[in-house]
């Protein structure tokens, strides 16, 4: 058993006697990233990691996968040099919106060309180490506590150079710090791909729900009656006492806003439909105040204009307001079960017809706008139909829903036993044998 000793800081109790604590700001230069908007983004040029990446589910904070990429014009070789990233380096977001966030960090592991983004830091380590081990250092809850601690800000917490130059870091001799890396790399990289596995699993059981939902609300239940052509390519053929009508004749644009901000703040997402935002892990900036913010009423239809191509709708089941950017809808007649017409206006092929009525110079920029939305012809079946659809929906998903369940709750353990590997390597009470 190795010989331990007193740390004498606060986030960390004993470590290995040959392990030290020192400042970063002794083993590090700090440098600030590019200060750009989203509209500074292009779709071509030098690759840029902005803070929104740094905080999506996709960085492992040990690896730059190219899904955390975008891109800025070359002119900024020139007149930002000093905000390009160089193999090694860590970039700190220096924003939050929520307390986990704090100390999230990409780790360049590339020799290209990156630059750090709107909202970032660059932290370099100046000594010869193994920087890969500053990296899943600074994953680790014990580390960060440090961070989290200093941390301000009402609604967004801010993370900045001075709070990064005040924290320290626990450095094990070198060859030890290789170890760590070696040994963190190949169990994180086993349970990585059990995870992928499991989020595949996932994934087909999604495909499968959205086959028959897609199946479902164009033909019914009972595959006997009567057919008519729909006239509509998206639908097809339908039930011949269906009926089609187009969103104008269904649904009207509602442009109520909020007068004191005091409602509560809508997400709408292609992934969870409507959701209070206090419900979500969220990393984007929110306003100041909520007032001029789109009122949403219960049973409303809320779209996020930039992301209905992807399927971002929904019937709302909570009253509050969404960005003013979005647009609602309000049903005028009431011919559809809030509940059907949430599961229809998110179902795949009327998806695809949102993305085919959206216009923009790039994806980043489509938009499907309300003459479009309100031109598509969308099928009507009887009330009591979309109830006993609904009602089929629930049974025939009982079983599945329970299945994907499962497996989430696998990988939320996965994710919790990669964590605790993390930090027993790093800081020294699990020891590399090999």
């Amino acid at each position: 058993m190795r010989e331990m000793k007193d740390s004498g800081v606060a986030w960390i109790d004993n470590i290995p006697k040959d392990w030290a604590i020192i400042p970063l700001k002794m083993v590090a230069e700090y440098r600030k990233g590019l200060s750009i908007t989203k509209a500074d983004l292009s779709e071509t040029g030098i690759p840029v990691v902005s803070y929104g990446q740094i905080h999506s589910k996709l960085n492992s904070g040990t690896h730059l996968s190219d899904n955390l990429i975008r891109f800025v014009s070359p002119s900024y070789l020139s007149s930002n040099p000093s905000s390009i990233g160089k193999y090694g380096d860590l970039l700190f977001a220096d924003t939050s919106e929520d307390y986990e966030g704090i100390g999230n960090a990409v780790y360049l592991d590339t020799s290209e060309c990156v630059f750090a983004g709107y909202h970032t830091i660059i932290v370099r380590p100046t000594i010869d180490m193994e920087r890969k081990y500053l990296a899943y250092l600074c994953r680790s809850d014990c580390w960060r506590s440090q961070l989290r601690a200093r941390a301000f800000g009402i609604k967004v917490y801010s993370v900045t150079q001075t709070m990064l130059k005040s924290v320290s870091i626990l450095l094990p001799p070198t060859s030890e710090q290789q170890k760590i890396v070696s040994i963190l790399d190949l169990k994180c990289c086993q349970i990585n791909d059990l995870i992928a596995n499991g989020e595949a699993q996932i994934e087909k059981l999604k495909q499968y729900k959205q086959s028959v939902i897609a199946e479902v609300v164009t033909k019914g239940l009972d595959p006997t009656v009567p057919m008519k052509d729909s006239g509509v390519a998206w639908i097809g053929d339908i039930p011949a006492h269906w009926e089609v009508k187009r969103g104008k004749a269904l649904f009207q644009e509602t442009e109520a806003r909020s007068i004191d901000g005091s409602e509560e703040l809508l997400t709408v997402s292609q992934y969870t439909g409507i959701t209070p935002r206090s419900q979500k892990n969220v990393n984007m900036f929110e306003a100041l105040t909520l007032e001029g913010y789109k009122i949403c009423e219960i049973g409303d239809i809320a779209a996020n204009t930039m992301w209905l191509w992807a399927g971002a709708i929904g019937v709302s089941k909570y009253r509050g307001v969404i960005s003013p950017s979005y647009n609602v809808y309000r049903q005028k007649s009431s011919e559809y079960v809030p509940e059907y017409l949430d599961i229809l206006l998110r179902a795949p092929m009327l998806v695809q017809e949102y993305a085919s009525l959206s216009t923009g110079i790039r994806v980043s920029r489509l938009r499907c706008y309300p003459k479009d939305f309100l031109n598509i012809r969308f099928p009507v079946p009887p009330l009591k139909e979309q109830e006993k659809i609904l009602c089929f929906f629930a049974k025939k998903f009982a079983a599945v829903d329970r299945l994907i369940s499962i497996k989430q709750d696998k990988i939320e353990k996965l994710e919790q036993y990669k964590r605790s590997l993390i930090y027993e390597y790093v800081t020294g009470k699990k020891e590399v044998t090999v």
